[in-house]
């Protein structure tokens, strides 16, 4: 299985690279929408090479029926494979599915040679035990890497698929050329599906790196010691410019909703932190879209790696 990312795909310059050569400004944008589209362009040349070999990568999704957003969102990332000529389904769960059907499901995709991906999309309704679900996903198709045995092949260094966000996050910096080896790197969050994955694929990188959360005493100036911060805390502009060393590279992998704003914001103050950073990802637009092609590359890789 593939163990990260691979290289940045040999294809013409986008806007948001072409501002590496430009006049310095407070911050130059790591632009997730633009890096989303050159790969997507390079998975659907993949793709098209698999189904002249028979093989048609299929990702099938699980999802709570109930939760509108996170219908909204599995339809985005079908309708993005789709693009790509990758085929998708989707099997809603509601307040009436039982733990047994969830399991049957799911032993049904694992047996399916057709299925290389399979998308357990959180959160699951509530009487559901979407720990028992996670450990009967099978490693070779958690294309999303967020299962016991993927985070475990995470942990103890083994090939297999990363975690989507924290993926996309790592293809980001190294596209854009950011060095990690050796820097001080702090991610704020300590969750399983983004802040423990993305710190240990961050150290798999060479980098120095501190978790820290809500809770962390003087977080502030532990922030402005670091050169690399990603903020995955789930806290609506909490972090801001003035915690941040000059010349960081900031990482917003927030996604908060707030009355009487338009769009999402992330969890770093956009503007402030701005000022002081060299690079930071916009929200929306920065890591959310690499996060969904993460997800489809690492699909692709399961059909080709079924060859």
């Amino acid at each position: 299985m593939p163990s990260g990312p691979k290289s940045k795909p040999e294809t013409p310059k986008s806007p948001a690279e072409a501002r590496v050569n430009r006049d310095p400004m407070p911050s130059q944008i790591l632009d997730g929408r633009a890096l989303s589209s050159l790969f997507r362009a390079e998975l659907k040349s993949r793709v098209s090479d698999l189904r002249a070999k028979g093989v048609v990568p299929r990702l099938e999704a699980i999802v709570a029926a109930q939760d509108p957003a996170s219908v909204a969102y599995v339809r985005m990332k079908r309708n993005w494979a789709e693009k790509a000529g990758m085929e998708s389904g989707s099997w809603e769960a509601s307040e009436n599915t039982t733990q047994t059907e969830l399991m049957d499901r799911i032993a049904t995709l694992n047996d399916d040679p057709n299925v290389h991906g399979i998308l357990l999309q959180h959160p699951l309704p509530k009487h559901l035990d979407e720990d028992a679900a996670l450990l009967a996903l099978g490693a070779e198709k958690d294309v999303d890497g967020i299962s016991p045995a993927s985070l475990g092949r995470l942990t103890a260094g083994l090939p297999g698929f990363r975690c989507a966000t924290p993926l996309g996050i790592m293809r980001i910096l190294a596209h854009y050329e950011i060095p990690l080896v050796g820097k001080r790197a702090i991610v704020i969050g300590r969750s399983v599906i983004l802040g423990k994955p993305m710190a240990l694929m961050l150290l798999e990188a060479n980098a120095t790196v501190t978790v820290a959360h809500s809770r962390t005493l003087d977080l502030p100036d532990l922030v402005r010691q670091h050169d690399i911060i990603v903020a995955a805390v789930g806290r609506a502009e909490m972090v801001k410019g003035d915690w941040l060393k000059p010349g960081a590279v900031v990482v917003d992998a927030g996604y908060n909703k707030v009355d009487g704003r338009s769009s999402d914001v992330g969890d770093c103050d956009f503007d402030s932190c701005a000022e002081i950073a060299s690079w930071i990802t916009p929200v929306p637009g920065g890591v959310g879209p690499m996060t969904v092609t993460s997800l489809l590359m690492n699909c692709v890789d399961a059909a080709e790696l079924s060859l």
